[in-house]
């Protein structure tokens, strides 16, 4: 209880609703310019990177929920529960200190990427026939047209697409601790604080 009093201060059920709100912002952007990235976890390792896993998972499956609320992306509560989980292994990373050093900050991405591509490929496939109306669409098109049944090209699409993406969000969020002083860093127990 005292880990979770801990992670949970102020300074981070202040963090959460920011967070939320420059997922689904960033999120919808890269739905409209159909990128083949989602952008949408900005806020969800930046919460579990300072916070830890628990407020991580939280802002990670609060983030998808609401954005179905809105109706802005209906589809995004399917992948609540993929959200919560890119958000708890932020906190693992941000435990270990890996998004203080660049290639270690690449090297989270790369593998949250890639077990948020096995976690999604299901979903998109049996939930969604594989076609979600994001960038990423043309990439299962292709899979498909080699050949490849839904989920075979849902999990193509989702080995590209989710470690390119993770690696890139995982990156502006070095880019911003980075940017951070470290008197606000010291408010989150989470971060294994950087080197001098």
């Amino acid at each position: 209880m005292e880990g979770l009093k801990r992670e949970f201060n102020t300074m981070t059920l202040v963090l959460i609703p920011v967070a939320i709100a420059i997922n689904i912002a960033v999120g919808q952007l890269a739905l409209l310019i159909k990128v083949p990235l989602y952008l949408d976890s900005i806020g969800t390792i930046l919460v579990g990177v300072l916070a830890g896993p628990w407020a991580g998972a939280l802002t990670g499956f609060l983030s998808n929920v609401i954005w179905t609320l809105t109706g802005w992306y209906t589809p995004a509560i399917a992948f609540a529960g993929v959200a919560a989980i890119i958000g708890a292994l932020a906190g693992v990373f941000g435990r270990g200190g890996w998004p203080n050093m660049w290639w270690k900050a690449i090297l989270a991405g790369l593998i949250t990427g890639l077990v948020a591509a096995v976690l999604s490929a299901p979903i998109a496939s049996y939930v969604f026939g594989g076609v979600m109306g994001s960038g990423t669409d043309a990439i299962v098109a292709m899979a498909r047209s080699v050949g490849l049944d839904s989920l075979g090209a849902n999990i193509a699409q989702g080995a590209f697409s989710d470690p390119m993406d993770k690696m890139a969000t995982y990156l502006i969020v070095f880019l911003v601790l980075r940017a951070l002083p470290q008197r606000f860093l010291a408010r989150f127990s989470n971060l294994k604080p950087r080197a001098s």
